[in-house]
């Protein structure tokens, strides 16, 4: 099976929403990471740094 941002950030979403209402001060924190990895996972489907 082949794991694809399709598959994960549904995931990473639902993990970020939940900590958001458990500790708001969270939020800055969550969303930059959220948004850093899914610009390496979009610059990895284009230039493939990670086969």
């Amino acid at each position: 099976m082949t794991i694809t941002a399709a598959h994960i950030s549904p995931f990473v979403a639902l993990a970020a929403g939940i900590l958001i209402l458990i500790m708001p001060r969270l939020l800055n924190f969550i969303v930059a990471i959220y948004l850093i990895i899914v610009g390496l996972v979009g610059l990895n489907g284009i230039y493939h740094f990670i086969r």
